[in-house]
């Protein structure tokens, strides 16, 4: 299957009339970045793909309502970044567990335990180790800094696609950018010698 020529508006149209191979090829072209994206922003595979799903979800029931005035990525990524928010206010509504409670078993309670799956420090290379720092620090990040920070620094997306998919001025998205680059660069103080080249 060869995307490289296909058009994304013939795409659309052929969807909009209930071609369902169109839909799956829309899937098929933007699914990997969408996930990557959506994996950026919680850290986790399983949230990622269930995002990534509900957005092309999201989409497909408001493809008629797409004005084509932007690309259907820059579309599609703030369906993604409406998922990721929602997702984010659903869980603030839900009760945690302390993961410093106890555990019944048969045997009585026991200390709740938990897989450390970062791997020893030994067998991390240096760049694995900022990569996991960063990642660690970009998750500590508020929702809307999160966002900021993935768009303009790992999906290399311009201000101009950022303030079309945030639907905000492109002034905002500077200085919201700005001031989420600030937070990231003070989470990571303490590790600041990892990052100097």
């Amino acid at each position: 299957m060869n995307f490289a020529n296909s058009d994304d508006s013939i795409l659309i149209e052929r969807c909009i009339k209930g071609d369902r191979s169109a839909l799956d090829d829309l899937v098929h072209k933007y699914q990997q970045r969408a996930y990557q994206f959506a994996f950026r922003l919680t850290a986790d595979h399983d949230q990622a793909s269930d995002l990534t799903a509900e957005a092309f979800v999201r989409a497909y029931k408001s493809l008629h309502s797409f004005r084509r005035e932007s690309q259907f990525s820059t579309w599609l990524f703030r369906i993604l970044t409406n998922c990721f928010l929602d997702y984010k206010k659903r869980e603030k509504l839900r009760q945690h567990e302390s993961i410093d409670s106890l555990v019944r078993t048969d045997e009585g309670e026991v200390q709740r335990q938990v897989e450390d799956s970062s791997g020893s420090p030994q067998d991390l290379s240096e760049q694995n180790e900022r990569h996991r720092l960063l990642q660690e620090a970009i998750v500590k990040l508020p929702e809307y800094q999160r966002v900021m920070i993935v768009m303009y620094h790992v999906d290399d997306m311009s201000y101009e696609e950022m303030a079309e998919a945030l639907e905000l001025p492109i002034g905002t998205v500077k200085s919201r950018l700005n001031r989420a680059r600030l937070a990231l660069r003070e989470l990571l103080e303490p590790v600041e010698e990892l990052f100097r080249v």
